[in-house]
């Protein structure tokens, strides 16, 4: 068998060097080998976010000297993630993933640096700019779910989106457990304990990018290409991989405007409640312990069961599973939105809240990668990522409001609301023609 991981990965080498290795087992092998170098930067990736965010808010309220200020950490993070989505996007559209990861990663490690020296010297601005840059971890994790896709079977798409995604949960349950012996690793160098954290997370990134950029070859995007240009009449235009172009596969295709409404409807819905459960659960009386085994309760529904949700996708098509995270993060609305002070179901909202999430993001990523064409797909998955980011920063930031002006109640009902023009969509694309996976 033909050794692949020392194909070139330019385009123009990939289409005519590839190829010919590319058929049969030499295919299949390098599907096996692209999703186990995916799967485990996005264990680092994970562990890298999760442990550097643990300790944000603690840090911003250090620094900035105000709680008021403490939620800006958290904020930054997000805009950052959502702002770093188009650039990544459009070096991944003209040099491939492996680009686009490596450097998703390097900013983030240098956002990790950039916070530790803020956090030294007290200066509040620089550190919420450290933290927009770490925030480019968060945004390669997202897009190596659709590097999982590029190579796979249209068949398999779903499941090769959900292994990925399911990588995150060791990263996002080990992170938080790893702060605090971060946070003492850096006591005797004049390094706010805090600010340990992102020093770690930040070297986490450096591993994630060396990973990444050594054996993520040949590239998976490129490749995907050149097979896609093989097997049709004339090669595809680098025009078509630009973000306008992207923008306009995404107007023209009833199936990817559904897949983006969910992807950006159920992530906003599930951040905006997120957010202020750990507050709400306060409020009725839990204590510290209780409310971080509530949160990582969410956080199994929102990763452990990904691989459930992909087998769903390939079996019962894109369209049926976005339905299925409609109504679980319906039910998860209803279950927290009228807990009042009952913790056990408060707990049983957010991992149906996770559920849903997961369903939403798998269901919606598989049937937008399914419905643009191939040369067109890395700027749609940018802007799908933007726009996701983008939306939940403003709900996580307007949660607060609605909570205080309304109550938590009212804040889960908004949730839900959401959920509206996804279900609409769903059952007018159904009623117009068949999804591209049968769906």
């Amino acid at each position: 068998m033909t050794d692949t991981s020392a194909t070139a990965d330019t385009p123009s080498e990939t289409s005519r060097g590839a190829l010919p290795a590319l058929s049969g087992d030499a295919l299949a092998a390098l599907r096996r080998r692209t999703t186990a170098v995916l799967v485990a930067s996005q264990i680092l990736g994970g562990l890298g976010v999760a442990t550097g965010i643990a300790l944000a808010a603690v840090l911003a309220e250090e620094v900035g000297g105000s709680e008021v200020l403490a939620g800006l950490a958290t904020t930054s993070t997000v805009l950052g993630t959502a702002v770093l989505s188009l650039p990544f996007a459009a070096l991944t559209a003209a040099r491939g993933r492996r680009a686009g990861l490596t450097l998703g990663y390097l900013v983030g490690a240098v956002g990790g640096v950039v916070v530790v020296l803020a956090a030294v010297a007290g200066a509040f601005p620089l550190l919420l700019l450290g933290m927009a840059a770490f925030g480019a971890g968060s945004s390669a994790n997202l897009q190596a779910r659709f590097a999982a896709a590029d190579l796979a079977e249209p068949a398999h798409r779903g499941r090769a989106i959900s292994t990925v995604v399911w990588a995150t949960t060791v990263g996002a349950v080990l992170g938080p457990n790893i702060a605090a012996p971060a946070g003492r690793s850096v006591a005797g160098l004049g390094v706010p304990e805090a600010a340990g954290p992102f020093l770690w997370g930040g070297a986490v990134f450096l591993l994630a990018a060396a990973l990444v950029f050594v054996l993520l070859r040949p590239d998976p995007l490129l490749t995907a290409r050149a097979l896609a240009s093989a097997d049709a009449a004339s090669p595809a235009s680098a025009e078509g991989r630009s973000l306008r172009a992207g923008v306009a596969a995404v107007a023209a295709s009833p199936h990817a405007r559904l897949a983006l409404t969910a992807i950006v409807c159920s992530h906003t819905a599930m951040v905006s409640i997120m957010v202020m459960t750990p507050v709400d659960l306060g409020r009725h009386g839990a204590d510290i312990e209780l409310i971080g085994l509530v949160i990582s309760g969410h956080i199994a529904g929102m990763y452990a069961f990904s691989p459930l949700m992909g087998r769903l996708c390939d079996r019962l098509g894109r369209i049926s599973v976005v339905s299925i995270g409609v109504a679980l993060t319906a039910c998860a609305a209803l279950t927290a939105g009228t807990a009042d002070g009952d913790h056990t179901r408060a707990a049983v909202g957010l991992f149906l809240l996770g559920l849903g999430w997961s369903a939403g993001l798998i269901g919606g990523s598989t049937l937008l990668t399914d419905s643009v064409p191939q040369e067109a797909r890395a700027a749609v998955q940018g802007l799908s990522d933007l726009s996701m980011n983008a939306a939940a920063g403003a709900g996580g930031a307007l949660s607060g409001l609605v909570v205080s002006q309304a109550g938590y109640g009212a804040l889960n009902a908004m949730g839900a609301a959401l959920l509206v023009p996804v279900a609409a969509l769903a059952l007018l694309t159904r009623l117009r023609r068949p999804a591209p996976d049968g769906g």
